[in-house]
C-alpha cells in the first residue's frame, strides 16, 4: 500500500492506493443493488437521489455524492432494457428534487384557500416532470453502454457526460430550471468555487459528477482495482488542484471599493400574507422608510429596497413619489421593486415587475422590467387551458421586459439589474455588449417562509457574481440579503427573518474578465464532447460486456 498525501492551503486530501483485490463491502454493496427489483429498486433509487440532495445548499454535505452517484451507476448496470434505465433514473430525479424543493409548496400557503389545488402540482408534479431529465439521462447511459461504449473506467466519463449533458438541458428548455445543479455543494468551499470563473457551474457540475461516480469502479470485476484506485486518486487530485488555484486566486484578490458610494439595503421582513393585504400596503411602506430614515455612522448615497417592496404604480402617483424622495439621500437615489403598468400598441394595459430608481425630487431616474418571468407564478403557460391567474400577480399576469440590461444611474457604476428568479440563469445575467460593474437582486423570498429555499438562492447568486467576476448586492424582503464581491466572499449578510439594515461600501469590479463571462459554456461543452469521445473509444472488454455473469439481472 501507497500513501501519497497533497495539501493546499484549508485542504488536506490523503488517497490511498492499494494493490488489494476490491474491498469486499463494496462488491457485496454492488451486488445487493444488481440484485434488487421491482418497486425496490425504484425506492433505492429514489432514497439514493434524495440523499444526494444533501450535498447542496444548505446542508453542504458533498461526501454524499460518493454513495449516491455510484449506487445510482449499479442500479443502471442492472436494468436489462433502456425502459428499465430509464425508470431508474426518473425515480432518481424524483427522490432528489422532491426533497430538494419541497420548500416551493410553501408559497401556495399564503393563501391556500385559493391556491390548494395547486399544491400536489408543487410538491410532487414538479419533481415528477424533473425526472424526466434525470431519467433519459439514465436511458441514454444504458443505451451507450449496450452499443459498447462506457467500458471499464470510462464507464464513470459516460455516466458523468450524460448526467451533465441532461443536467444542461434541464436549465435551457421549456424556459429552463437549472435548480438543484450539483455543482452548488461548492459554494461552501471557495477555494474550488473559483472555478465557476473558467467552467462555469455546469463545468463543475460534470466535473463534481465524474469524482464523485469514480467509487462505481472500485467494485466493477472488469477494472483492476489498482486503476480503479489510481482513477479515484486522481478525481481527489483533480478538486486538489483546483482548490490550489482558487486559493491563489483569493489570496491576490483585490478589496478595492467603488469611490464615494455607500449603500444601505433595506430588510423590513415583512410576511408574505401581510404584503398586500388591504389597510396593510401603507404600513409596510412605511416600514421601509423608517429603516431607511435611521441614523448612519457615514453618510448614506444610495439606499435600496427588496422586490415589490413599493405596491403601487410609482410611475402614475405623484405622491408616493414625493414620500419616497424624502428619504433620498442628496444627489443619490431609492432603488425599489415595485409593479409598473403601460399601455401596448393595442391599447391593452402591461403590467411588469420592475426595478424602479427614484431622485431626491421625486422623480423616476431609471427603471428595469423583469424579463425572465417565474412560471405559474408570475404568467401562466398554457393560459387557454388555465382558467386561473398567476400566483404571485394575485390572478393578475406580467409581461416580460426586453432582457438583461445595463442601468447608468446617477452616482453608481453600470449596473445590471436582476429581479428575484433572474439570478438564477447561468450567462444570462449580463448584457453582452454593455458590459456593467456590479450586479443587484431584487427579491422576494418571503413566499418561502424559514426553509431551504432562501439559502439555496443566495447560494445561487453567489456563484453569479464568481462566473461574471462582479460584486453582487441582494436585498431579500425577510432575508437573505447581503453583498457578495466578485469572488463569491460575503462581505455582509442579514440572515433568514431578521429586520434591520446593512450600511456598505460597494467593491469594486475586478480589471478584466472572466474566461466564464467571455466563452460562456463553450469550456463546458468541450468537456462534455471529451467525455463521450473517450468513452466511445474506450469499448468495453469483450471478457466483460455481459455483466450477467457477474450478476443477477432482473
Amino acid at each position: 500500500m501507497d500513501r501519497i498525501a497533497s495539501a493546499v492551503p484549508g485542504v488536506l486530501v490523503v488517497t490511498v492506493l492499494d494493490t488489494a483485490p476490491n474491498p469486499s463491502w463494496l462488491g457485496r454493496a454492488r451486488a445487493f443493488l444488481l440484485s434488487l427489483s421491482g418497486w425496490r429498486r425504484w425506492a433505492m433509487a429514489a432514497a439514493l437521489g434524495g440523499l444526494a440532495t444533501f450535498a447542496l445548499p444548505p446542508a453542504y454535505a458533498l461526501p454524499v455524492l460518493l454513495i449516491a452517484f455510484p449506487g445510482l451507476i449499479w442500479l443502471l448496470d442492472g436494468a436489462t432494457s433502456g425502459r428499465r434505465a430509464f425508470a431508474v433514473g426518473w425515480f432518481f430525479g424524483f427522490g432528489h428534487h422532491l426533497l430538494g424543493l419541497y420548500w416551493i409548496s410553501a408559497a401556495l400557503f399564503t393563501d391556500i384557500d385559493q391556491f390548494w389545488w395547486a399544491l400536489p402540482f408543487s410538491a410532487v408534479g414538479l419533481p415528477v416532470l424533473l425526472g424526466l431529465f434525470t431519467g433519459t439521462a439514465g436511458w441514454l447511459f444504458h443505451v451507450l453502454r449496450a452499443r459498447g461504449c462506457g467500458g471499464g473506467l470510462a464507464g464513470p466519463l459516460l455516466f458523468a457526460g450524460c448526467w451533465a449533458l441532461l443536467e444542461w438541458l434541464r436549465g435551457h428548455v421549456f424556459t429552463g430550471f437549472p435548480w438543484n445543479l450539483i455543482g452548488y455543494g461548492w459554494v461552501d468551499v471557495l477555494p474550488v468555487l473559483q472555478s465557476v470563473s473558467l467552467v462555469g457551474i455546469y463545468g463543475l457540475s460534470l466535473l463534481t459528477v465524474l469524482a464523485a461516480s469514480l467509487p462505481a469502479a472500485l467494485a466493477d470485476p472488469t477494472v483492476r482495482p489498482t486503476r480503479a484506485w489510481a482513477a479515484f486518486a486522481a478525481g481527489l487530485a483533480l478538486f486538489v488542484a483546483l482548490g490550489g488555484w482558487g486559493s491563489w486566486r483569493l489570496a491576490t484578490a483585490s478589496d478595492a471599493v467603488v469611490p464615494g458610494v455607500r449603500l444601505r439595503l433595506v430588510q423590513a421582513a415583512i410576511d408574505q400574507k401581510l404584503k398586500w393585504a388591504n389597510g396593510q400596503r401603507e404600513k409596510n411602506v412605511q416600514e421601509n422608510l423608517d429603516l431607511s430614515a435611521l441614523p448612519a455612522s457615514e453618510p448614506i448615497t444610495h439606499i435600496i429596497w427588496p422586490e415589490t417592496t413599493v405596491p403601487f404604480f410609482i410611475e402614475r402617483d405623484a405622491r408616493i413619489r414625493q414620500v419616497l424622495g424624502s428619504v433620498t439621500p442628496s444627489g443619490g437615489l431609492l432603488i425599489t421593486g415595485a409593479p409598473r403598468s403601460e399601455t401596448g400598441a393595442d391599447g391593452q394595459w402591461r403590467y411588469y415587475n420592475s426595478l424602479i430608481a427614484v431622485d431626491g425630487s421625486g422623480a423616476v431616474a431609471g427603471s428595469y422590467d423583469k424579463a425572465h418571468l417565474v412560471p405559474f407564478g408570475e404568467y401562466m403557460p398554457l393560459r387557454r387551458w388555465m382558467p386561473v391567474g398567476a400566483i404571485a400577480g394575485n390572478g393578475a399576469e406580467f409581461s416580460p421586459g426586453p432582457g438583461p440590461k445595463t442601468l447608468r444611474l446617477a452616482g453608481l457604476p453600470p449596473v445590471s439589474p436582476l429581479i428575484c428568479y433572474e439570478g438564477i440563469f447561468p450567462g444570462a445575467v449580463t448584457d453582452p455588449t454593455d458590459r456593467p460593474q456590479w450586479l443587484l437582486n431584487l427579491t422576494n423570498d418571503a413566499w418561502y417562509g424559514h426553509t431551504a429555499g432562501p439559502h439555496q438562492h443566495f447560494a445561487i447568486n453567489q456563484v453569479r457574481a464568481v462566473e461574471e467576476g462582479l460584486p453582487l448586492v441582494r436585498v431579500a424582503n425577510t432575508g437573505i440579503s447581503g453583498l457578495v464581491d466578485a469572488y463569491g466572499r460575503v462581505r455582509q449578510s442579514l440572515g433568514l427573518g431578521e429586520r434591520g439594515i446593512i450600511d456598505t461600501t460597494l467593491p469594486k469590479a475586478p480589471d478584466g474578465t472572466t474566461l466564464y463571462s467571455r466563452a460562456g459554456d463553450c469550456l463546458f461543452g468541450f468537456g462534455l464532447a471529451a467525455c463521450f469521445l473517450v468513452s466511445a473509444f474506450a469499448r468495453r472488454d469483450p471478457r466483460g460486456a455481459d455483466l450477467s455473469k457477474f450478476s443477477p439481472l432482473t
